[in-house]
C-alpha cells in the first residue's frame, strides 16, 4: 500500500482500462520531444496528476512491452468534459522513435490510470523542481494546486497553495519543453541549462536553494522529477531545510501493474527497516526521504 500523505486508494491498477484507440495529434515541443494527445475518455476522466499510463504502439510487436509515460494535462470537450490525455515523452529508443512519426488516426494500446500520483498539496508554496524529461507531470500538478482545473472522478478537491515555482533544469536550451504552457498555467518558470544556453548556468538544485530561501514566512513543499542523481541531491537539499519533499521515480517498467517486479525500489518501512516497494502500483510518488538512493 502506498504510504503518500493524502492518497485514498492503494492499488489504482483495479481502477484502470486498457484499450485500443488512436492519436489525436502529435506535436514537436523541443529538440526530439513530442506531445502526443490520445483519444480516452474514461482514462482522462478518472486520472490524476502524477498518475501515469502504459502506451504500446498497435499493430507493432517489436517492442513487445508498453512505456509508462506520465500525464501532461488531461483534453476537455466544449463541454468541459474530459475526452482525452496529453502525454510528453523524449526520443530514445525504437518505441518513441516510431510514435514520434505517428499521424492523427493511427493506433495505439493504452492502459490506465495506474500509480498513486501526488498528493493534494496543503502548502502555501509549491516548489516543484524537474529536470530533463521529468517536467511532464508537473503541469496538471501545478494547474489543480492552483484551483485552475480539477481532475479525478470524483473531482480532488483543491489545497491552499496560493504560488507555484517550476525549478526546470535542461541540458541545453533546445531541450527546454512546455516552457510556454508552465508560463500560461501561471507558474513561477526558473530555468536553468548546464551550457548556460537558458536561464541560470548550473544545476537546477541552484534553482531550489534560492526558492527556499525566499520563505516569506509561507508553508513550503517540494515536489520533484527528474534524473535519480538529481532526485537525491534535492532530497538532501530539502532534508536539510526541514522541507517536505514527494519524488516520482522513473524507474524503468514492464507491464505497469504490479505483476512482473521489475520497477522495484528500496523504501524505508515504519520500523526503520527496508523493504522492495513497486514503483507502478506502490509509487511512483514516494516520500523522498524513505528513499534508499
Amino acid at each position: 500500500m502506498s504510504e503518500t500523505p493524502g492518497i485514498a486508494a492503494a492499488y489504482y491498477a483495479d481502477r484502470a482500462v486498457m484499450e485500443r484507440t488512436h492519436v489525436v495529434e502529435n506535436v514537436r515541443l523541443a529538440r526530439d520531444t513530442y506531445r502526443v494527445r490520445i483519444h480516452c475518455p474514461t482514462i482522462a476522466r478518472r486520472i490524476l496528476p502524477g498518475q501515469f499510463v502504459m502506451l504500446r504502439l498497435a499493430g507493432w510487436d517489436d517492442p513487445l512491452l508498453g512505456r509508462p509515460l506520465a500525464l501532461y494535462d488531461t483534453v476537455l470537450d466544449a463541454d468541459g468534459q474530459p475526452t482525452g490525455i496529453d502525454v510528453v515523452y523524449l526520443v530514445l529508443g525504437k518505441m518513441t522513435s516510431r510514435l514520434s512519426l505517428f499521424a492523427p488516426g493511427q493506433e495505439v494500446d493504452i492502459w490506465g490510470p495506474l500509480g498513486n500520483g501526488f498528493a493534494v498539496s496543503q502548502t502555501e508554496h509549491l516548489i516543484m523542481v524537474a529536470g530533463g524529461i521529468g517536467q511532464t507531470p508537473f503541469l496538471a500538478v501545478g494547474l489543480e494546486s492552483l484551483s485552475r482545473k480539477r481532475y479525478g472522478e470524483p473531482a480532488r478537491e483543491p489545497g491552499n497553495v496560493k504560488r507555484v515555482t517550476l525549478c526546470y533544469g535542461v541540458r541545453t536550451a533546445e531541450l527546454l519543453a512546455g516552457a510556454d504552457d508552465f508560463r500560461t498555467a501561471g507558474f513561477d518558470l526558473r530555468v536553468s541549462s548546464d551550457d548556460g544556453s537558458v536561464g541560470h548556468r548550473g544545476f537546477v538544485t541552484d534553482l531550489l536553494r534560492d526558492a527556499l530561501a525566499e520563505s516569506n514566512g509561507e508553508s513550503r513543499e517540494v515536489y520533484c522529477c527528474g534524473p535519480e542523481p538529481m532526485m537525491e541531491a534535492v532530497a538532501e537539499i530539502c532534508r536539510t531545510a526541514n522541507v517536505a519533499c514527494q519524488v516520482s521515480l522513473e524507474t524503468p517498467m514492464a507491464c505497469g501493474v504490479g505483476i512482473c517486479f521489475s520497477c522495484v525500489a528500496q523504501v524505508r518501512q515504519p520500523d526503520g527497516t527496508w523493504d522492495y516497494k513497486r514503483t507502478c502500483v506502490d509509487g511512483p510518488v514516494f516520500d523522498a526521504e524513505k528513499i534508499a538512493w
